[in-house]
């Protein structure tokens, strides 16, 4: 019998999860169908129920929903746990299970597909919401040498800071700085996991903390030359990215946790990636 699984957002329609995971389905060899679903703003508890009334195994969250999964699932994972809010949903009987892959998928972007390495490197994190919030722990995992989180706010990145503390490894420093404290600091790896990019704005960090060999890597996807990566371009960065490997990545770790199967991610990957020029 097919498998029924979905993604719920509001809006939803540039959703690129069905074409993900039926592309998935069909390089593994397994039976499901895959559709997006208009969740109503305050009604994602009904749309849910209503999904799994139907048969529904699984279900990925998109924007505005994340917090609300988070709190619509009897069990949550540590990744969930820590980001505060869920982007997979698994559905057994009763019992719904919260994951969050989006910081794992985004390392192995970064590691795997990419190739570089964040073990003993200077990382910046710029945000302090719940993207930044769900990278901290798979970052603080590959052990780097220096990891700043940055915000216009300094409390929210405080907050973070306390949380890596007590996750870090002994030979990682970390630290919380405002943008403004940023000058004269320079990074190996720089991630833009602010929402500026969706408003076409640039975070306000300066120019100096990149180098010509640093990667700048914007989550945003499907946004072409975002002024981060402007900004990264201008200072000599040729090595730019945005956040389309790591969209692959977590669907697919997603994926592997519904069907017990890893799909391999290049060629989706390849039919989302936009040109960075």
């Amino acid at each position: 019998m097919t498998d029924k699984y979905a993604v719920i957002g509001n809006p939803i329609d540039f959703s690129k999860s069905p074409f993900i995971h039926m592309s998935f389905a069909s390089s593994t060899q397994q039976d499901i169908e895959y559709t997006k679903i208009l969740g109503p703003l305050g009604g994602f508890k009904e749309a849910v129920d209503q999904f799994r009334k139907a048969g529904g195994r699984g279900i990925n969250i998109t924007a505005p929903f994340k917090l609300d999964a988070f709190q619509y699932a009897s069990k949550r994972s540590p990744a969930a746990e820590l980001a505060g809010a869920a982007n997979a949903l698994s559905f057994a009987g009763d019992e719904v299970i919260a994951e969050n892959f989006d910081g794992v998928g985004l390392v192995r972007d970064v590691v795997h597909n990419l190739k570089h390495q964040l073990k003993n490197k200077r990382v910046l994190l710029l945000g302090a919401g719940g993207a930044a919030r769900g990278a901290l722990l798979p970052f603080l995992f590959e052990a780097p040498e220096l990891l700043v989180i940055a915000n216009r706010t300094l409390s929210k990145a405080q907050e973070l800071n306390r949380i890596a503390e007590k996750n870090k490894t002994q030979q990682t420093q970390v630290s919380a700085l405002p943008f403004s404290e940023l000058a004269g600091m320079q990074f190996d790896v720089i991630f833009n996991a602010t929402s500026a990019s969706l408003r076409n704005e640039l975070p306000a960090i300066p120019a100096t903390v990149f180098r010509p060999e640093s990667l700048a890597y914007e989550l945003a996807y499907a946004k072409g030359l975002t002024p981060f990566l402007q900004l990264a371009k201008s200072s000599g960065v040729t090595h730019l990215a945005d956040g389309v490997g790591m969209l692959a990545e977590q669907a697919a770790e997603a994926f592997a946790w519904w069907r017990g199967v890893r799909p391999d991610t290049s060629e989706v990957i390849r039919a989302l990636t936009v040109p960075l020029n």
